[in-house]
């Protein structure tokens, strides 16, 4: 076949000539989107590994920053109450827990109560306990002091276990109750007062977590107790950084 008989008269591409460019045009076209989309892929995911990388790294700054603030603070409560814990019957855990152990100073059995022994060491505790939480250095970085009611498994009487933990969950309940109301009262936190009501709250617990001997029999005694427990607010710091990295 001549190139005029392909070309035809004037020049131009014949049928056959168009239905091959035809496709190769469109393949032209659809390997450059490709090439497009790959570039755009790649540089989402390089931008996500970085934004990923930066979460990361706030997230640990943010650990390392209330652990040391956690281990200071265990330091300051240390050592304004290493004398007194032997005479109050109270333990100091380093995860900040402040534990008032001696059930037969607390309360009276079945009663909620303060004894006129806790009375007196809730008096010589808590305002140096709030001097302490409530400073500068820390009083942001607390999101909870909880005041915990915990009590044995057993309840005076021929009651099931049910029946025991939810009498006990009342009688902790009311325990905590009392023991906020009066701390809040004491005159020597008073000028403190607006930042504990919003952070300071009782809690019972009923025999939810029961103290146990080594031999795995309950610690009727150690069980029951009454703690104050501190949260800081790392977990929503680090959650709000999760939230953005899930976006």
């Amino acid at each position: 076949m001549s190139l005029n008989n392909i070309l035809g008269k004037q020049g131009k591409a014949s049928p056959l000539q168009e239905e091959h460019w035809i496709p190769l045009s469109d393949l032209m076209t659809g390997l450059m989107m490709f090439m497009l989309i790959a570039i755009i892929f790649m540089v989402k995911v390089e931008s996500d590994a970085v934004k990923v990388e930066s979460d990361a790294k706030k997230v640990k700054d943010i650990a390392l920053i209330y652990d040391e603030m956690r281990a200071q603070l265990y330091q300051d409560l240390h050592s304004e109450f290493e004398k007194n814990l032997p005479d109050w019957g109270a333990d100091l855990d380093r995860d900040l827990t402040f534990r008032f152990k001696e059930p037969s100073v607390l309360f009276d059995t079945g009663k909620d109560s303060l004894k006129p022994r806790f009375i007196q060491i809730l008096n010589e505790f808590f305002p140096r306990y709030v001097r302490i939480m409530g400073a500068d250095r820390y009083r942001n970085s607390i999101e909870e002091i909880r005041i915990e009611g915990h009590t044995s498994s057993m309840w005076n009487g021929s009651v099931n276990s049910n029946e025991a933990y939810f009498f006990n969950m009342a009688l902790s309940q009311s325990r905590t109750r009392s023991a906020l109301q009066y701390v809040l009262t004491l005159p020597q936190v008073q000028e403190q007062q607006p930042w504990l009501k919003a952070h300071l709250t009782a809690n019972g617990l009923s025999s939810s977590k029961i103290i146990y001997h080594a031999d795995g029999t309950e610690n009727k005694d150690g069980s029951q107790r009454v703690e104050f427990r501190v949260r800081t607010n790392a977990d929503a710091r680090i959650s709000e950084i999760l939230e953005t990295v899930q976006q």
